[in-house]
């Protein structure tokens, strides 16, 4: 936060992809940190190099130290820092925080979530979805896939909303204030998977790939091949079967 209100430097590690030194420090940071309190566990972080072999047994964390930096360059709020775990290539623990809320999510897989906000803990429940029409999509607000006006199409879905980062979007659905998030493109991370996994399933919902499989941790260069899907559970079903062939050019 105190490089967000200073005139911070951009560099970009590819065309489209910012970075700035909140990035690189609070790596370092949480790097720094599991590995003094986890000695034996491995660590896939956004900023550090990557393992060059896969990682599909034992404890591994995943690290996105600024997730939205777009956001955190556009100034506008939206960005968060996600901490999963993973045994043996499943999600078991994620927290997202939100700095400029001072909202703290915290989930365990398939068994509970929570928020931290104002220092009260309150239970996190990913609602039951409404008709048809007035579900709500949460989209990414610096990169919408063109794929998703033809699921809203199939879906009659006509309430979206915006949002930067991943955990945020998630978080918005396990705290009930939507319903279904989509990332048909095969560009995101484990790192950007990981801890939102467990927060919105501890909160009851779904978590998978477009084809509704689980997401697969540790392999293919830590990148999520097949897209992610997060949605309320009575929903999810509906929304793979409106992604079945018609994101074969997603995956390519």
């Amino acid at each position: 936060m105190k490089i967000y209100q200073e005139n911070f430097a951009v560099t970009y590690k590819d065309v489209n992809d910012p970075v700035t030194q909140a990035d690189q420090q609070a790596n370092a940071l949480i790097v720094d940190g599991l590995h003094t309190h986890f000695p034996e566990d491995s660590i896939v972080a956004e900023e550090s190099p990557l393992p060059s072999t896969s990682l599909t047994t034992g404890r591994v964390w995943y690290v996105d130290p600024l997730d939205g930096t777009k956001e955190f360059i556009a100034h506008n709020g939206e960005f968060s820092i996600m901490i999963g775990l993973t045994i043996d290539a499943r999600t078991k623990l994620g927290v997202v925080y939100w700095p400029t809320r001072d909202h703290l999510y915290v989930g365990l897989t398939d068994e509970t979530a929570w928020i931290e906000r104002n220092g009260i803990r309150q239970k996190l429940s990913a609602l039951e979805s409404k008709s048809p029409p007035n579900i709500s999509l949460v989209t990414s607000r610096s990169h919408r896939s063109p794929i998703l006006s033809t699921i809203q199409q199939s879906l009659h879905i006509h309430n979206e909303q915006h949002m930067g980062s991943v955990g945020l979007k998630i978080a918005h659905i396990a705290q009930g204030n939507a319903d279904v998030y989509i990332e048909p493109s095969p560009y995101t991370k484990a790192w950007d998977a990981c801890a939102p996994e467990a927060i919105l399933r501890g909160a009851g919902g779904y978590f998978t790939d477009i084809h509704g499989k689980p997401i697969q941790y540790g392999l293919n260069n830590f990148r999520n091949l097949h897209g992610l899907v997060g949605s309320t559970r009575d929903c999810h079903q509906r929304v793979i079967q409106a992604l079945t062939g018609r994101c074969s050019s997603c995956e390519g």
